[in-house]
């Protein structure tokens, strides 16, 4: 028996504690407000300034969790969750990361834990052809796009710059996407030393697709300029409006130019897997990169972002880098993901990913999926049918931008109204020069019920401000 850990008996005990108040709490998380009633350093003020020097007894540490962490929490697993990008932490993903945390692997090298890095390699080729993309594909496990991207920008300047491992990198390396593509595009490129000037963004559509007439006269000016195009960065779901980019005729271009391309589909990719969305990814098949990110749509806990490469060599040119003390007997079929990206410590992400692409099955998933994207064309129909509200931009998947035809600040204080009730939890954007309510779907526990309920709320926060513009007007 291990004399410092916690008694076999003991975390079997409290073990079983836990997972009580797990299955409690998903089941019964739609009565909890969605967001916190607390003010910045509540919670801070209410724990103590240092830790303790000799232990505390678990039941005490539980229901301080209980009692303290979890009323200050925003509850992301929340089914009226509807802002950002709504997510799910599902029953057997949150199983599978309790065994992930138990059996504690590291998958950096093959020889570091081979169970682990097998099992990512074939979940990962799972999710491939349900994708539709070729056997080619490299695949990893990441934790956000953003770590994603940053990897395909990188893995794109070292092909334009085959020097730039012994020389550094050189100015006048152009990035391209799209007028409503993630910040997180532009961050890569700032992590990267490339500096912001050098990420030129290409005007959009009436759909807020990138324009590839723009995008080709841009690198053609860029190149008159003497400077260096080498990346192209489409989207398919932006979070900004939920936009599809034209992914094959950018591909076009990038193949005409000679530049990377690399596609965003963070939030959107899910939906592909449907058959009547594969047009979303046409093109894909070519494109040099893609990302995916299972924990926005497909029902897998935070973090497990993947990322596909068709060109894993230049991912080794631009992150290999192989200490005597990590060296191990090279064998064909070891793979080594340590070599494919910047972080050397590599949970075991994958293990969530198999348990819920097995629990739920293709055909389960592809259910949930089609009724989010119901859900949400409702809704755009519902907003369609009362004068006073307006739909802001079409509704491509589960994400719904719509406005109350009055000022900003009106529209401002619905999205507050709602918050603060703790009823539901709205984001809002402002998109040609005007604040627009975003309204995102994707909890694999919010049901039609849900969205009429919140959607009610919205009306009768629009009718207060009716209310109060007609008192207004009378006095004046």
């Amino acid at each position: 028996m291990n004399q410092f850990d916690m008694p076999p008996a003991e975390f079997q005990r409290y073990g079983y504690e836990v997972v009580d108040w797990i299955a409690s709490y998903l089941a019964n998380v739609g009565d909890l407000p969605v967001l916190p009633d607390i003010q910045p350093g509540d919670l801070i003020d209410a724990l103590p300034g240092s830790a303790p020097d000799d232990p505390e007894p678990m039941e005490q540490i539980l229901s301080d969790f209980r009692g303290r962490i979890v009323p200050a929490l925003s509850q992301w697993n929340h089914p009226r969750f509807h802002a950002f990008f709504a997510n799910t932490a599902s029953a057997p993903g949150i199983l599978a990361e309790a065994l992930a945390a138990a059996v504690n692997t590291n998958g950096m090298l093959w020889k570091a834990s081979p169970g682990h890095v097998e099992l990512e390699q074939v979940v990962l080729s799972w999710l491939r052809q349900w994708l539709g993309l070729p056997a080619e594909f490299f695949g990893e496990i990441m934790d956000t796009a953003s770590t994603s991207t940053m990897q395909a920008i990188a893995a794109a300047r070292v092909q334009a710059d085959p020097e730039l491992r012994a020389r550094g990198a050189r100015q006048g390396m152009i990035l391209y996407s799209s007028e409503h593509a993630h910040s997180s595009i532009e961050k890569g490129a700032l992590s990267l030393g490339i500096g912001q000037d050098n990420v030129h963004k290409i005007g959009v559509d009436a759909e807020y697709r990138m324009r590839p007439d723009l995008l080709k006269s841009t690198i053609a000016s860029d190149r008159e300029n003497g400077l260096t195009p080498f990346c192209v960065v489409s989207t398919v779901g932006t979070t900004s409006v939920s936009s599809i980019d034209p992914v094959a005729a950018v591909q076009r271009i990038a193949e005409e130019e000679c530049l990377w391309h690399h596609i965003d589909a963070a939030y959107g990719g899910p939906a592909a897997i449907l058959q009547e969305n594969r047009w979303m990814l046409e093109g894909a098949e070519r494109a040099d990169s893609l990302v995916i990110n299972p924990h926005k749509w497909l029902f897998t806990p935070v973090d497990c972002s993947v990322f596909y490469c068709r060109k894993p060599e230049m991912l080794r040119r631009a992150f290999s880098l192989v200490p005597e003390y990590l060296r191990t007997d090279q064998h064909e079929r070891a793979v080594n993901f340590m070599d494919y990206g910047f972080a050397l410590g590599r949970r075991f992400r994958a293990l969530k990913l198999w348990f819920i692409m097995r629990y739920f099955g293709r055909k389960k998933i592809e259910e949930m999926l089609r009724y989010h994207i119901a859900l949400a064309h409702e809704l755009t129909g519902a907003v369609t049918a009362d004068p006073r509200f307006e739909v802001a931009a079409p509704t491509t998947l589960s994400l719904v931008c719509f406005r109350y035809r009055g000022t900003d600040d009106e529209n401002k204080q619905i999205i507050e109204r709602l918050n603060k009730s703790g009823f539901t939890f709205l984001g809002g954007n402002v998109l040609d020069g005007r604040f627009v309510i975003r309204y995102a779907i994707g909890n694999i526990a919010t049901s039609r019920e849900d969205v009429v309920a919140v959607w009610e709320r919205i009306q009768e926060a629009a009718a207060l401000l009716d209310s109060a513009s007609r008192v207004t007007s009378t006095a004046l």
